[in-house]
């Protein structure tokens, strides 16, 4: 009988992960350094860059997004997981300060509970099957601190051209997007508050587009753009919390 999916292993992209993801955006006009450093840079929109956080990157790959968190928040502790061996075995490689690197399960996190400020997770819950989605949302909660942050970006499927990128991208081809309401409804159902939806990326990065990119901060409740992503606090502390430390 063949095993139910319960997430994508990256092992076998691993190597050459960043040239086919380079290869799946070359329409786009941007390389995927830009696509990683982007969502960096939207966090700074309610983040103090100088504080002393300890930022966990959820489904971190190869650390790319870890080196500019690093660029970013200079004084922040960084901790990267991944299912992904091989993955983890390239972010450990890049010998990132103050950062750190480790494989889990894909479900239960390796960390005691209220340990990060931050939670950042970028394009990993759409390669989860949606019947694990609660339950690692939930230990995504237990590992926040009182008042930390949770942030959560993901292609949005009422885009056509992301539709057309994810579906011709070799490592998507089991992946499965999450519609914007769902996301909501999932952030919501999970305890989190404060919940916010940004939407991102609505115009081609080439050069003759430039011009319209400085519009797309007062677009960003128009749910058309290639990209969104979800901000939610964490405020109480959940049942599930409190049943784990009976």
């Amino acid at each position: 009988m063949e095993k139910e999916r319960q997430f994508d292993n990256f092992d076998g992209f691993a190597k050459g992960y960043r040239k086919t993801h380079n290869k799946a955006i070359k329409i786009s006009g941007a390389d995927s350094d830009y696509f990683s450093e982007y969502k960096i840079i939207e966090l700074l929109k309610f983040e103090d860059f100088n504080q002393q956080l300890k930022i966990l990157d959820f489904g971190c790959g190869d650390g790319n997004s870890v080196v500019f968190l690093r660029k970013h928040f200079p004084n922040a502790s960084i901790v990267g997981v991944d299912v992904s061996e091989k993955s983890i075995t390239i972010s450990k490689n890049k010998d990132i300060t103050n950062s750190t690197f480790t494989v889990f399960n894909g479900i239960k996190l390796p960390f005691k509970k209220q340990e990060f400020d931050i939670v950042f997770t970028a394009m990993v819950f759409h390669h989860i099957a949606h019947q694990f989605h609660n339950q690692v949302l939930a230990d995504i909660v237990r590992v926040l601190k009182m008042g930390g942050r949770f942030y959560n970006f993901e292609h949005n499927p009422l885009n056509p051209f992301t539709r057309k990128v994810v579906r011709e991208c070799e490592f998507d081809k089991d992946a499965v997007l999450l519609k914007p309401s769902y996301h909501r409804n999932l952030i919501i159902n999970s305890g989190l508050t404060s919940l916010l939806v940004n939407y991102t990326l609505f115009f081609p990065r080439h050069k003759i587009f430039k011009i319209f990119l400085g519009l797309e901060k007062l677009l960003s409740w128009c749910p058309i753009g290639a990209q969104y992503y979800v901000r939610a606090v964490k405020m109480y502390e959940g049942e599930g919390e409190r049943e784990r430390d009976k």
